[in-house]
Protein backbone atom coordinates (compact mmCIF):
# COMPACT_ATOMS: atom_id res chain seq x y z
CA UNK A 1 0.00 0.00 0.00
CA UNK A 2 1.29 3.45 -0.89
CA UNK A 3 2.02 6.01 1.81
CA UNK A 4 -1.04 8.11 2.61
CA UNK A 5 -0.77 11.55 4.17
CA UNK A 6 -3.11 14.47 4.72
CA UNK A 7 -3.04 17.19 2.10
CA UNK A 8 -0.32 19.84 2.56
CA UNK A 9 -1.08 22.84 4.78
CA UNK A 10 -1.73 25.20 1.87
CA UNK A 11 -4.66 23.02 0.79
CA UNK A 12 -6.21 22.73 4.25
CA UNK A 13 -9.31 24.74 5.23
CA UNK A 14 -9.13 27.06 8.21
CA UNK A 15 -11.67 25.06 10.22
CA UNK A 16 -14.27 22.32 10.14
CA UNK A 17 -17.67 21.92 11.75
CA UNK A 18 -20.48 19.48 11.18
CA UNK A 19 -23.69 20.97 9.90
CA UNK A 20 -26.49 21.22 12.46
CA UNK A 21 -28.14 18.10 11.07
CA UNK A 22 -24.91 16.12 10.98
CA UNK A 23 -23.96 17.30 14.47
CA UNK A 24 -27.22 15.85 15.83
CA UNK A 25 -26.57 12.64 13.90
CA UNK A 26 -23.04 12.43 15.33
CA UNK A 27 -24.34 12.94 18.87
CA UNK A 28 -26.87 10.13 18.42
CA UNK A 29 -24.23 7.86 16.87
CA UNK A 30 -21.77 8.37 19.72
CA UNK A 31 -24.55 7.63 22.23
CA UNK A 32 -24.97 4.14 20.78
CA UNK A 33 -21.73 3.05 22.43
CA UNK A 34 -21.24 2.38 26.15
CA UNK A 35 -19.15 4.77 28.27
CA UNK A 36 -15.49 4.51 27.43
CA UNK A 37 -16.18 3.04 23.98
CA UNK A 38 -17.02 6.21 22.07
CA UNK A 39 -13.91 5.76 19.93
CA UNK A 40 -15.80 2.99 18.14
CA UNK A 41 -17.70 5.72 16.28
CA UNK A 42 -14.57 7.15 14.64
CA UNK A 43 -15.11 5.61 11.19
CA UNK A 44 -18.77 6.62 11.15
CA UNK A 45 -17.96 10.24 12.03
CA UNK A 46 -15.14 10.50 9.52
CA UNK A 47 -17.37 9.06 6.83
CA UNK A 48 -20.17 11.51 7.57
CA UNK A 49 -17.65 14.33 7.55
CA UNK A 50 -16.40 13.22 4.16
CA UNK A 51 -19.95 13.04 2.83
CA UNK A 52 -20.39 16.64 3.95
CA UNK A 53 -17.10 18.07 2.68
CA UNK A 54 -16.00 15.55 0.05
CA UNK A 55 -12.70 14.78 1.78
CA UNK A 56 -11.05 14.42 5.19
CA UNK A 57 -9.09 17.49 6.24
CA UNK A 58 -6.74 18.20 9.15
CA UNK A 59 -9.37 20.30 10.98
CA UNK A 60 -11.89 17.49 10.51
CA UNK A 61 -9.54 14.97 12.12
CA UNK A 62 -9.01 17.40 15.01
CA UNK A 63 -12.75 17.93 15.42
CA UNK A 64 -13.57 14.21 15.42
CA UNK A 65 -10.74 13.52 17.88
CA UNK A 66 -12.15 16.13 20.26
CA UNK A 67 -15.70 14.80 19.95
CA UNK A 68 -14.56 11.26 20.78
CA UNK A 69 -11.94 12.21 23.40
CA UNK A 70 -9.28 10.53 21.29
CA UNK A 71 -5.68 11.60 20.63
CA UNK A 72 -5.31 13.29 17.26
CA UNK A 73 -2.84 10.62 16.08
CA UNK A 74 -5.36 7.81 16.71
CA UNK A 75 -7.94 9.42 14.43
CA UNK A 76 -5.23 10.24 11.90
CA UNK A 77 -4.21 6.57 11.86
CA UNK A 78 -7.75 5.58 10.90
CA UNK A 79 -8.12 8.24 8.22
CA UNK A 80 -4.81 7.39 6.55
CA UNK A 81 -5.24 3.61 6.79
CA UNK A 82 -8.58 3.22 5.02
CA UNK A 83 -8.45 4.14 1.33
CA UNK A 84 -12.16 4.98 1.32
CA UNK A 85 -11.20 8.30 2.92
CA UNK A 86 -10.09 11.02 0.50
CA UNK A 87 -7.17 12.95 1.93
CA UNK A 88 -7.20 15.75 -0.63
CA UNK A 89 -9.93 17.97 -2.13
CA UNK A 90 -12.16 16.36 -4.74
CA UNK A 91 -14.42 17.73 -7.43
CA UNK A 92 -18.19 17.84 -7.28
CA UNK A 93 -18.05 14.45 -8.98
CA UNK A 94 -15.32 12.05 -7.94
CA UNK A 95 -14.78 9.48 -10.68
CA UNK A 96 -13.27 6.26 -9.34
CA UNK A 97 -12.03 4.03 -12.15
CA UNK A 98 -11.51 0.33 -11.45
CA UNK A 99 -8.24 -0.87 -13.00
CA UNK A 100 -8.02 -4.30 -11.39
CA UNK A 101 -7.30 -7.22 -13.73
CA UNK A 102 -10.86 -8.00 -15.00
CA UNK A 103 -11.53 -4.35 -15.85
CA UNK A 104 -8.02 -3.91 -17.29
CA UNK A 105 -8.47 -6.91 -19.57
CA UNK A 106 -11.76 -5.43 -20.78
CA UNK A 107 -10.33 -2.01 -21.59
CA UNK A 108 -10.06 0.17 -18.48
CA UNK A 109 -6.99 1.84 -19.99
CA UNK A 110 -9.34 3.65 -22.39
CA UNK A 111 -11.50 4.79 -19.47
CA UNK A 112 -8.43 6.19 -17.69
CA UNK A 113 -7.36 7.94 -20.89
CA UNK A 114 -10.78 9.62 -21.15
CA UNK A 115 -10.46 10.87 -17.58
CA UNK A 116 -6.97 12.22 -18.25
CA UNK A 117 -8.24 14.00 -21.35
CA UNK A 118 -11.46 15.52 -20.00
CA UNK A 119 -10.75 15.94 -16.26
CA UNK A 120 -7.02 16.28 -15.57
CA UNK A 121 -3.83 14.52 -16.72
CA UNK A 122 -3.12 13.52 -13.10
CA UNK A 123 -5.41 11.59 -10.80
CA UNK A 124 -6.55 13.05 -7.47
CA UNK A 125 -6.42 16.53 -9.00
CA UNK A 126 -9.49 18.74 -9.33
CA UNK A 127 -10.36 19.92 -12.84
CA UNK A 128 -10.10 23.60 -13.69
CA UNK A 129 -13.86 24.08 -13.41
CA UNK A 130 -13.90 22.37 -10.01
CA UNK A 131 -16.50 19.86 -11.13
CA UNK A 132 -14.41 16.70 -11.43
CA UNK A 133 -11.52 14.72 -10.07
CA UNK A 134 -10.63 11.11 -10.79
CA UNK A 135 -8.60 8.30 -9.30
CA UNK A 136 -7.72 4.67 -9.92
CA UNK A 137 -9.15 2.18 -7.42
CA UNK A 138 -9.07 -1.53 -6.78
CA UNK A 139 -11.96 -3.92 -7.48
CA UNK A 140 -15.40 -2.34 -7.15
CA UNK A 141 -17.19 -5.68 -7.32
CA UNK A 142 -18.79 -5.66 -10.79
CA UNK A 143 -16.28 -7.82 -12.64
CA UNK A 144 -18.94 -9.49 -14.79
CA UNK A 145 -19.84 -6.05 -16.21
CA UNK A 146 -16.25 -4.82 -16.61
CA UNK A 147 -14.95 -2.25 -17.19
CA UNK A 148 -16.74 -0.03 -14.73
CA UNK A 149 -16.39 3.08 -12.59
CA UNK A 150 -18.03 4.71 -9.59
CA UNK A 151 -19.24 8.30 -9.34
CA UNK A 152 -20.42 9.25 -5.88
CA UNK A 153 -22.46 6.30 -4.65
CA UNK A 154 -23.47 5.10 -8.13
CA UNK A 155 -21.88 2.45 -10.34
CA UNK A 156 -21.60 2.58 -14.14
CA UNK A 157 -20.73 -0.61 -15.97
CA UNK A 158 -20.00 -1.90 -19.49
CA UNK A 159 -18.22 1.33 -20.38
CA UNK A 160 -15.42 2.24 -22.77
CA UNK A 161 -13.52 5.38 -23.74
CA UNK A 162 -16.29 7.10 -25.78
CA UNK A 163 -18.97 6.21 -23.23
CA UNK A 164 -16.83 7.67 -20.43
CA UNK A 165 -16.27 10.87 -22.43
CA UNK A 166 -20.02 11.23 -22.97
CA UNK A 167 -20.75 10.63 -19.28
CA UNK A 168 -18.31 13.37 -18.28
CA UNK A 169 -19.78 15.74 -20.86
CA UNK A 170 -23.34 15.06 -19.67
CA UNK A 171 -22.49 15.66 -16.01
CA UNK A 172 -20.59 18.81 -16.90
CA UNK A 173 -23.67 20.04 -18.76
CA UNK A 174 -25.92 19.28 -15.78
CA UNK A 175 -27.56 16.20 -17.27
CA UNK A 176 -28.37 13.21 -15.08
CA UNK A 177 -27.01 9.83 -16.08
CA UNK A 178 -28.66 6.57 -15.07
CA UNK A 179 -26.47 4.11 -13.13
CA UNK A 180 -25.98 0.54 -14.29
CA UNK A 181 -24.83 -1.02 -17.58
CA UNK A 182 -24.14 1.71 -20.14
CA UNK A 183 -23.90 -0.23 -23.42
CA UNK A 184 -27.64 -0.89 -23.78
CA UNK A 185 -27.14 -4.63 -24.17
CA UNK A 186 -27.59 -5.83 -20.60
CA UNK A 187 -29.94 -5.56 -17.62
CA UNK A 188 -28.20 -5.69 -14.25
CA UNK A 189 -25.74 -8.61 -14.40
CA UNK A 190 -27.65 -10.73 -16.89
CA UNK A 191 -25.78 -11.99 -19.95
CA UNK A 192 -25.74 -9.59 -22.87
CA UNK A 193 -28.86 -10.27 -24.89
CA UNK A 194 -30.96 -11.37 -21.95
CA UNK A 195 -31.25 -14.09 -19.35
CA UNK A 196 -30.40 -17.65 -20.37
CA UNK A 197 -31.22 -19.50 -17.15
CA UNK A 198 -34.24 -19.64 -14.81
CA UNK A 199 -36.48 -18.36 -17.62
CA UNK A 200 -39.47 -20.64 -16.87
CA UNK A 201 -42.12 -18.35 -15.29
CA UNK A 202 -43.50 -21.21 -13.18
CA UNK A 203 -40.29 -21.08 -11.15
CA UNK A 204 -41.28 -17.78 -9.56
CA UNK A 205 -44.89 -16.81 -10.43
CA UNK A 206 -46.49 -19.10 -7.82
CA UNK A 207 -48.46 -21.16 -10.34
CA UNK A 208 -46.86 -24.40 -9.14
CA UNK A 209 -47.88 -23.94 -5.51
CA UNK A 210 -49.87 -26.98 -4.34
CA UNK A 211 -49.25 -28.96 -7.52
CA UNK A 212 -46.20 -30.77 -6.29
CA UNK A 213 -46.89 -34.45 -5.67
CA UNK A 214 -44.65 -36.62 -3.58
CA UNK A 215 -43.40 -39.41 -5.77
CA UNK A 216 -42.98 -42.90 -4.37
CA UNK A 217 -39.42 -44.11 -4.66
CA UNK A 218 -38.89 -46.64 -7.45
CA UNK A 219 -38.70 -50.30 -6.39
CA UNK A 220 -35.21 -51.60 -5.83
CA UNK A 221 -33.74 -53.60 -8.70
CA UNK A 222 -33.86 -57.39 -8.33
CA UNK A 223 -30.75 -58.97 -6.86
CA UNK A 224 -28.22 -60.00 -9.44
CA UNK A 225 -27.82 -63.73 -10.02
CA UNK A 226 -24.53 -65.10 -8.69
CA UNK A 227 -21.97 -65.93 -11.32
CA UNK A 228 -21.54 -69.60 -12.15
CA UNK A 229 -18.12 -71.17 -11.70
CA UNK A 230 -15.96 -70.51 -14.73
CA UNK A 231 -18.13 -67.66 -16.01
Amino acid sequence: MSLRRLAPPEMQPASFAFSAENAEWAKATIAKYPPGRQASAVISLLWRGQEQEGWVSHPMVESVAKMLSMPFIRVLEVATFYTMFNLEPVGTWLVQVCTTTPCWLRGSDAVVAACKKHIHPHEKTVSEDGKFSWMEVECLGACVNAPMLQIGSDFYEDIDGPITEQMIADLRAGKAIKPGPMNGRRVSSEPEGGATTLTDPTLYDGSMIGKYQVQAPPPPPPPAEPKKPGA
